[in-house]
């Protein structure tokens, strides 16, 4: 039966990472393995930042392309020779990028951003299927918008479930494929992005598709651990999770997993293994339809927060005429909420701070609402919490809001 492996950023980020994970795929030889890479470590931080360049015209977008050019040319001399026809791939493909910055901007950020960013990830596929070539390991590269067919929505586009079942079953014959992770394409031939983190939703819904015998995400942590280590110094490997429970702590922002990845696996009760590519030997954690009893506090943080709080100008209720008109704003500007509240005369929100789009959103909702808003804050989830739990999470910090569940507390902090 076929197996998904997908590896994120920081599996081959560097030289001497690509050829590990080359490793660990040819360990899995002879079978029939559908590989999805995301782009190179910080490349899609890098082409976000020429999108931004681009769209505010401080600065010009090409510096910051070349360094990503001279980069992934580092990589290509140390893995190839230099007369190897993946150096005009590259190149290329840095092309495609020149000609979206040599338009005029049309004031839609998110198509840009698609256009754009998704480059990263052909970028890491060509390069890392031509080495797995030279390494005897012969296999197909995918394009993944020839069978990713979604909507317009730019920056969080939705799949056609059907169409792209259809070009799945017909593209994929031979094995080993390899493909991109995250990326997709309109019926009008424009480049889509699933979302943030969105590989590991493309590696769902291609087992879904093929039935696969399981999934594999490969990350530079055990596993799926109770807390982020970057803000607990005692940290513990989940060995086992229910999809319930994974779908909840992805909704609530683990990185470990993408929020859309369970659902796919879960209808077919496809299992997901989280384990690391540092250590292949361990175990890591598998995610699947058993329920674990044995519940314990799980802690995620949310950084670079923004609290918006929307009152009207004449301190009336707060009714669904205005939720109706904010909730319009949101979509417009391709926002998602991370926590809402709301009383009689105020509505406020969390949201991830974005440097183009949320001066736009304020901007907006001020001409017709009082508008106050926080910025540099963080949001603490604490799935299954205690009173033990909420201490060590939040007992030094500055709340600003609260909202707790029967199985969920989150604190908006400073």
């Amino acid at each position: 039966m076929t197996k998904v492996l997908k590896f994120g950023g920081a599996s081959i980020q560097d030289v001497d990472s690509i050829k590990n994970v080359v490793s660990i795929i040819q360990s899995f030889k002879n079978q029939k393995l559908v590989v999805v890479f995301s782009a190179v470590a910080n490349v899609t931080n890098m082409l976000e930042k020429v999108v931004d360049e681009f769209v505010k015209q401080d600065s010009n977008p090409l510096v910051t392309l070349n360094q990503i050019k001279e980069f992934h040319n580092n990589i290509l001399i140390d893995l190839f020779e230099k007369e190897h026809i993946i150096f005009d791939t590259v190149n290329n493909l840095f092309l495609e990028i020149e000609w979206v910055l040599e338009e005029e901007y049309n004031n839609e950020y998110s198509y840009n951003y698609d256009q754009i960013v998704s480059v990263g990830e052909l970028l890491s596929t060509n390069i890392l299927s031509a080495y797995l070539n030279l390494n005897d390991f012969r296999n197909n590269l995918l394009d993944a918008r020839d069978i990713f067919k979604t909507d317009n929505q730019y920056q969080s586009a939705n799949i056609n479930w059907e169409l792209t079942k259809k070009c799945i079953r017909e593209k994929i014959e031979c094995f080993p494929v390899v493909t991109q992770g995250f990326i997709g394409c309109t019926s009008e031939n424009f480049t889509t992005t699933l979302g943030r983190e969105g590989s590991d939703f493309t590696a769902a819904v291609l087992a879904n598709v093929l039935n696969a015998e399981q999934v594999i995400i490969w990350k530079d942590v055990e596993g799926v651990l109770n807390a982020d280590p970057r803000f607990f110094s005692e940290t513990k490997l989940i060995k086992q999770l229910s999809f319930t429970d994974a779908i909840e702590l992805a909704y609530y922002g683990a990185k470990v997993i993408h929020p859309k990845t369970i659902q796919p696996l879960k209808e077919k009760k496809i299992p997901l293994h989280v384990r690391s590519f540092k250590d292949v030997n361990k175990s890591g954690t598998i995610i699947n339809s058993e329920i674990n009893n044995k519940k314990k506090p799980s802690y995620i943080v949310k950084e670079n927060q923004v609290l918006i709080s929307i009152s009207d100008l004449d301190l009336s209720f707060i009714i669904e005429e205005h939720l109706s008109y904010i909730f319009m704003l949101l979509s417009k500007f391709n926002i998602t909420i991370n926590l809402m509240q709301n009383s009689a005369v105020s509505f406020s929100i969390c949201v991830d701070n974005h440097s183009y789009k949320i001066p736009l959103l304020i901007e907006e909702i001020s001409k017709n609402f009082s508008v106050y808003y926080n910025m540099d804050l963080n949001l603490y989830t604490i799935r299954y919490y205690d009173d033990e739990s909420i201490s060590k999470a939040i007992s030094d910090k500055k709340i600003f809001l609260e909202q707790k569940s029967r199985n969920t507390v989150q604190f908006i902090t400073s």
